[in-house]
């Protein structure tokens, strides 16, 4: 995933990722691999006419795609298309403002949630486990050592991220939270 180049959402694609069964959709293609719209309705305890309509809408807006090659008649399999997905910055329009802040909010609550299960549901023994890293620190910068900051972080993430079927054996996939902003102290 090195090579993709970052893509900052524009309020349609912000408003058709913030329905929470959506993201919850394209987190599973993520982690997991193609699925069909039944297999994700069967997931999600949806109804597979509810997730046709919200795979295709994720369609239209380029975060999902056929997988020509295990599809076959009416079976249609889908894949996420990996991408740097980004919230635009300082948006002056309110309602992408508004659309991004939604997003923004539901990437940290859900942060936050997967966080919160790793620290109750830890196994003393468990390889992850003891791999897993919890760090706070800051440093000054300015507003161009920051930009710089982040875009090498994400650099180092990318280099580390593989499609699914890709990964090396043994692997899990692992959640990576990354904030960096100005404190108010």
């Amino acid at each position: 995933m090195s090579d993709v180049a970052p893509r900052i959402l524009e309020v349609g694609a912000l408003k058709a990722l913030a329905h929470s069964l959506r993201q919850q959709m394209l987190t599973r293609l993520q982690h997991e691999g193609p699925a069909t719209s039944a297999d994700l309705a069967a997931a999600f305890g949806a109804d597979r006419g509810a997730t046709s309509y919200h795979l295709r809408q994720l369609e239209r807006f380029g975060f999902v795609e056929e997988d020509v090659e295990r599809s076959a008649g009416r079976r249609r399999y889908w894949r996420a298309v990996p991408q740097d997905l980004r919230l635009p910055r300082g948006a002056a329009d309110p309602e992408v403002a508004e659309a991004a802040r939604a997003l923004g909010r539901q990437w940290i609550d859900r942060g936050q949630q997967e966080l919160h299960d790793h620290l109750t549901n830890r196994v003393a023994g468990d390889p992850f486990t003891e791999a897993a890293m919890h760090s706070y620190g800051g440093a000054k910068l300015t507003p161009d050592e920051l930009r710089q900051f982040s875009e090498e972080y994400i650099a180092f993430l990318k280099r580390w991220q593989r499609e699914p079927g890709q990964e090396t054996p043994g692997s899990a996939y692992v959640t990576v939270l990354f904030h960096a902003f100005r404190s108010a102290s």
